[in-house]
């Protein structure tokens, strides 16, 4: 039996309109056929249906000193960065500034476009498994993570060029000191290759994150990741 659930959730329109009102959407979502459907408002659409590709919005840890950061933004403690790629299976780096790291995590979205333009995804309460490993003797600027397919780096600022510097900067960083390429080499490495992704352009800080395929890390000289 499909189990049905019903979701409002607080939008504004899009970024760029001339019309910043904010409303209110209802989703119905079924667990058996993992979708999500419209129900209201009405809109030209006979019938607005979208996968349901579950992802947490916000999480970190606590913020370099001893500052009290909203989670409606984000900086190099993660935070509030809404990026489609954290998703189940995911590992994530956070630099820790504080004793105990202060881990936190929320925001579960069912589904959610690029940037999170109309200021909220399908948001939904959801249980979350994790693992948490400390890593001592390391240490990093900014969150990192990897898949199967890919290590990326992320950045959080305003504006989004700051970020994009953030992120690539960090990724310079993973690739000298983790897989062994000089300023060149990595350099012409992510040239060709960097691929980014758009995460939140709706927060005080925006996110941008940068990603390098693992296939070609595998000829670099130390070919192991964190």
């Amino acid at each position: 039996m499909a189990t049905h659930h019903f979701h409002p959730s607080h939008y504004h329109t899009a970024i760029g309109s001339h019309e910043p009102v904010l409303r209110l959407a209802e989703w119905r979502i079924n667990n058996s056929s993992k979708t999500a459907t419209l129900l209201t408002p009405e809109t030209r659409f006979s019938s607005l249906e979208v996968p349901v590709a579950p992802m947490l919005g916000c999480f970190g840890v606590a913020p370099a000193g001893g500052q009290a950061i909203s989670t409606a933004t984000s900086g190099e403690h993660g935070g509030n960065m809404d990026y489609r790629g954290f998703v189940a299976g995911v590992t994530v780096y956070f630099p820790v500034f504080v004793p105990g790291a202060l881990f936190h995590l929320g925001d579960g979205h069912a589904a959610q476009g690029d940037g999170e333009i109309v200021g909220t995804g399908i948001e939904v309460s959801m249980e979350v498994q994790f693992t948490v490993r400390i890593m001592k003797g390391r240490s990093i600027s900014w969150p990192r993570g990897e898949t199967n397919e890919f290590i990326f780096t992320v950045g959080n600022a305003r504006p989004l060029d700051q970020a994009v510097q953030h992120a690539t900067t960090e990724m310079m960083r993973w690739l000298k000191e983790d897989f062994g390429l000089d300023e060149t080499s990595a350099s012409l490495l992510l040239g060709q290759t960097v691929e980014y992704d758009l995460a939140n352009m709706f927060d005080p800080a925006y996110t941008m994150v940068c990603k390098v395929p693992k296939s070609f890390l595998s000829k670099a000289p130390n070919k192991q990741a964190e």
